[in-house]
């Protein structure tokens, strides 16, 4: 600090020369100017009698070295204008030393030109001082120089500067303590290597030393001071090649010939008294038994005997060694070249995953309030408000930044799913609940808005009975408390309802009742005219998700094992595609309609591309456990599949409008942020439809938000 501080000094202090007008006030010689003859006084009242005429001489000496100084610094004056060092603005000398030395003595160090620097007069007490400290506004930025002995007032830029220091900051205001890393050593191979320093002389020349201590230990075994050890032979380590005498040319013969492979040697295992670790366990014993004589690592279980000769034959002793007769001359065996390839070149060159942000990494908000599993979530259009649905019966709605519950609605039983009206001139939600889908108007939006939903809702048809023989389907309108809570329409079904999306243009909502013994498992609803329809005759299958395409009139139906897609307006299925996977969760459409995504019971997520084939393009196994929920995102090449593991795995999928190049996909971004309750981890996966954002919903009866 004591360092910083003189720098500061010196860099307050200016050259007389840059001054332009010659104000002696100014010059180096004023601000020393009557310094002489009150160091004179003061050496007078401090000396004695004796030193009265050595001082009277040295006053005589100090005007004649002044008279020829002031010649010789005109001369000098523009000498040091161009030097920008802050060592030449010293004005004393003594180096860094501690100032007390000079305590005693009328002078306080010496100048450049090696004349004496005299102590200012001060005859301030400590009265003087406390006055000057209550009137003077400059008293607090006033700093004592100890080297010059005069008091210098620091400029604005240098009180920021010892503030900076005192903060333990860096004193530069530009310099940048957290700039990035540059890895010098990472697993990237590069070109160059990160040093070049040639190699020393010593790695090519033998070394002196080792030829000493050779040279020492071989005149030791000549003179006989050293006896190697010798290796006696007593014909107990012989061994006899029994095949000597056999004529090998006949198989030497065959050029493809290859020897059978050698029986592989008996481990702890075969021992008669194994290790405890290598006997079986009870269950270990068991689970043996059960499994098929192909899938057992072992043909025998281990067993211990106290000695040797309670060792019974082995029971399959003639067995294997007719397999293993059959093995050597049955047994086809085939030379296969090898081929030099080098693994590297294996691993498809994928990009690095810096170069494809966006993408959320960081876990930034946590919203909690329900008491139990968060099993459906949903983004309005806008991205402001965050609707959720838990098994603790309620419907809450929440501001995406920051976290606040702004409304609970409770519905009276456990909420199977939420879905938001994608019409940004509505404000609409619907909510799936044992056999009734809700339509519920939050009121969060401007009053234009809130209106079109009350005009969309309060339409009056003339036939608002349900059409075409569908009277297990009952609309009818919120009554009493309901109406406060938000609650607008109910609409009823035969069979519990899983699973409710809307069309995109946001007046048509599908809902799912998976049932295998009813063709009664898909209901399309028209809001604005009140009807509803089943679009299928005939049950194929276990209805486990539906979706609506996002621009052509499609309709996508997953089954356990598959996804059926229908045309609408032909009222035919055009495509089916086959997922092989054991029972489908979810599904998601792609933005642009041409490729579906779809996560199943067996922990793996396909994608399809639906102009290459009806098979999976791409088979993803990162998850450990059941995939529950899969998302696109509206306009980032982003999807993200949630899992029990309590992971979300966002990967980079780039979609190219060349039908020719096929799809990118990379995995980006593990995300963690829920508890695993009761074997359940993430339940459900949502994008944000502006902002690279993610959020989650967890057995944990929390949901996530990571940007």
């Amino acid at each position: 600090m004591e360092r910083a501080l003189q720098q500061i000094f010196n860099f307050n202090r200016k050259p007389a020369d840059e001054d332009k007008d010659d104000d002696l006030s100014d010059s180096e010689d004023s601000v020393y100017s009557g310094l002489e003859d009150s160091g004179s006084d003061s050496e007078e009242e401090e000396g004695s009698d004796d030193d009265e005429e050595e001082g009277s001489d040295d006053n005589d000496d100090k005007m004649k070295e002044k008279k020829e100084g002031e010649v010789s610094e005109e001369k000098k004056k523009h000498e040091y204008e161009h030097d920008s060092s802050d060592e030449e603005d010293i004005r004393n000398t003594v180096g860094n030393i501690p100032m007390e030395w000079y305590k005693d003595f009328p002078h306080i160090g010496y100048n450049l030109d090696g004349k004496k620097i005299y102590k200012p007069i001060r005859n301030k007490d400590e009265l003087d001082d406390f006055l000057d400290k209550m009137e003077n506004p400059e008293y607090w930025r006033t700093v004592h120089d100890k080297q010059t002995g005069s008091d210098v007032v620091l400029s604005d830029d240098q009180v920021e500067l010892v503030n900076r220091l005192q903060r333990g900051q860096f004193g530069d205001v530009n310099f940048n303590e957290c700039e990035p890393m540059v890895e010098f050593f990472s697993s990237d191979v590069m070109i160059h290597p990160v040093t070049n320093r040639p190699a020393d002389k010593r790695s090519f020349i033998p070394s002196l030393t080792e030829k000493e201590k050779v040279s020492k230990l071989v005149h030791a075994i000549k003179m006989g001071w050293i006896k190697p050890r010798r290796v006696e032979d007593d014909g107990r380590g012989r061994y006899y090649n029994l095949w000597a005498s056999e004529d090998s040319s006949i198989l030497a013969r065959h050029k493809m010939h290859l020897p059978a492979p050698k029986i592989p040697l008996p481990g702890h295992h075969e021992s008669y008294n194994p290790p405890p670790e290598y006997l079986f366990t009870d269950e270990e014993r068991a689970l043996w038994e059960q499994q098929d004589p192909a899938d057992r690592k072992l043909p025998f279980v281990p067993r211990k005997y106290s000695s040797l000769r309670q060792v019974p034959a082995f029971s399959q002793f003639i067995h294997e060694r007719f397999e293993r007769c059959l093995d050597l001359y049955l047994c086809p065996r085939q030379r296969k070249m090898r081929v030099n390839v080098n693994p590297e070149d294996l691993i498809p060159q994928l990009p690095k995953p810096k170069d494809l942000q966006p993408f959320p990494t960081t876990r930034s908000l946590v919203y909690r309030g329900h008491s139990g599993l968060v099993r459906s979530i949903s983004v309005s259009p806008s991205g402001q408000w965050l609707a959720s649905g838990s098994d603790d019966g309620s419907v809450r709605f929440w501001e995406v930044c920051s976290s606040r519950c702004m409304k609970t609605v409770q519905v009276g039983g456990a909420v199977k799913s939420v879905a938001w009206n994608p019409n940004p001139s509505v404000c609409l939600l619907a909510v799936a609940l044992d056999s009734v889908v809700l339509i519920l108007s939050p009121s969060l939006a401007d009053k234009q808005v809130i209106l079109s939903s009350e005009r969309l809702l309060s339409a009056q048809q003339e036939g608002e009975e349900p059409a075409e023989g569908n009277g297990s389907v009952v609309w009818s309108e919120a009554e009493g408390e309901e109406l406060n809570q938000g609650l607008r329409l109910k609409i009823q079904h035969p069979k519990a309802v899983h699973q409710v999306v809307w069309h995109a243009k946001g007046d048509y909502l599908a809902s799912v009742m998976p049932d295998n013994t009813s063709h009664l498992q898909v209901y399309i609803h028209q809001l604005s005219r009140r009807r509803s329809q089943n679009p299928f005759s005939r049950n194929k299958g276990l209805v486990q998700c539906i979706s609506f395409h996002p621009i052509r009139p499609y309709f996508f139906v997953a089954t356990q094992r598959s996804i059926r897609i229908y045309n609408l307006v032909k009222q035919e299925m055009t495509k089916k595609l086959q997922t092989n996977s054991k029972w489908i969760s979810s599904m998601a459409v792609h933005p642009g309609g041409d490729h579906v995504i779809c996560g199943s019971y067996d922990c793996k997520l396909s994608w399809f591309d639906l102009d290459l084939s009806t098979k999976p393009y791409k088979m993803l196994r990162h998850h450990k456990k059941a995939v529950r929920g899969v998302a696109y995102h509206r306009l980032y090449p982003l999807f993200a599949s949630a899992s029990d593991d309590g992971s979300v795995i966002v990967c980079h999928g780039t979609v190219y409008n060349d039908l020719l190049q096929n799809p990118l996909i990379v995995p980006v971004k593990v995300l963690r942020g829920h508890v695993m309750t009761h074997d359940l981890g993430v339940l459900d996966v949502t994008f944000h439809p502006t902002q690279p954002w993610v959020f989650s919903s967890g057995a944990d009866a929390t949901i996530c938000l990571f940007t």
